[in-house]
């Protein structure tokens, strides 16, 4: 059953969402454990678009990616109570390899269940960091019943990869870090896939700079946070594919309503355009990326939105690649 925005107006009605306070309180909290990451620009890049771009670069965050925002607040906010049996959650790589080192930070163990067919490198991130992990098939479905096993037979308390208040809270300090060092922005851009950084960056970016756009950008092949926001209605992601395997799960019932408070517009890229962006930033920004990362790039490249003359930050959002798959 598909479930309106408007519905979720009322349904919601009573529900808290993250305000950018929280998002403060958050950055108080993680401070201490995350990287203050660079922003930076290409000369070239900017030429060849016509804009003024700023990289908030999450991919030399720890973990490779802006997961570990989210990740380390929700484990600090814990009680010792809540925090006494660890942490888990099911993830096909960067929030499960975050969740693995924030659990470690705190000395807690933490929990992941992973889809089988998740990319190497993050596998071995995550056993690295000393999680436990319990491996199911690549559907939502088996990963939402195994987790549902290993948090009855563990006593963890989960941690949503996206649809959480304290994800979402952690995950709006990258945007509040840019914005913070950058100045006023025209744009702020950031992939969307189960629409936690956006729904942070969208909280952080209208807080500070009111009259700025927030822009996402999805891959073709997995556009369901696209559908959703044209036809108001949340959708889910059916049989998605593409090389961006950080952007292939459905938004959730928290942050689908914050994009749509929130959010200006969704654009979606080929494929093609995802492997010339990622290319470009690796060969010009001598920067490694991953294909999530180098989406809102591509939308630009493939002239989804008016750029010419304007800044324009953007959340690179991690660098965990599988060297042996390189799509070029």
């Amino acid at each position: 059953m598909f479930v309106t925005y408007s519905q979720f107006q009322i349904n919601h009605s009573m529900t808290q969402l993250p305000t950018f306070s929280d998002i403060k309180l958050a950055h108080d909290r993680v401070r201490p454990f995350i990287h203050l990451t660079p922003v930076l620009t290409s000369m070239s890049i900017n030429e060849i678009v016509g804009a003024e771009l700023y990289f908030k670069c999450e991919n030399l965050q720890k973990v490779g990616a802006f997961k570990f925002r989210g990740a380390c607040n929700s484990v600090f906010a814990l009680t010792e109570e809540e925090a006494r049996n660890g942490v888990c959650t099911h993830s096909s790589g960067n929030h499960a390899a975050a969740l693995a080192l924030a659990a470690r930070m705190r000395g807690i163990p933490a929990y992941i269940v992973m889809p089988n067919n998740a990319p190497e490198i993050k596998k071995k991130a995550v056993s690295g960091y000393g999680a436990q992990i319990t491996f199911c098939e690549p559907t939502l479905t088996a990963r939402e019943s195994t987790l549902m096993k290993v948090a009855a037979l563990t006593g963890a308390t989960e941690i949503h990869p996206y649809n959480c208040f304290n994800v979402i809270c952690g995950q709006g300090t990258a945007a509040k870090e840019l914005i913070e060092e950058i100045g006023p922005l025209d744009i702020v851009m950031a992939p969307v896939g189960g629409g936690g950084l956006l729904s942070g960056t969208s909280i952080s970016a209208k807080a500070l700079l009111p009259g700025v756009q927030v822009i996402a950008a999805e891959p073709a092949g997995a556009d369901d946070a696209f559908r959703s926001f044209q036809s108001k209605t949340l959708l889910p992601s059916v049989d998605p594919n593409t090389m961006a395997d950080g952007l292939l799960t459905s938004l959730g019932t928290l942050t689908f309503p914050i994009i749509m408070n929130n959010v200006d517009q969704i654009v979606t890229v080929s494929e093609e355009k995802i492997v010339e962006a990622m290319r470009m930033i690796w060969e010009r920004m001598k920067i490694i990326i991953e294909p999530s990362s180098a989406v809102p790039l591509a939308a630009i490249l493939e002239n989804k939105l008016v750029v010419k003359g304007k800044k324009i930050g953007i959340i690179l959002s991690g660098g965990n690649v599988d060297l042996g798959k390189l799509p070029f």
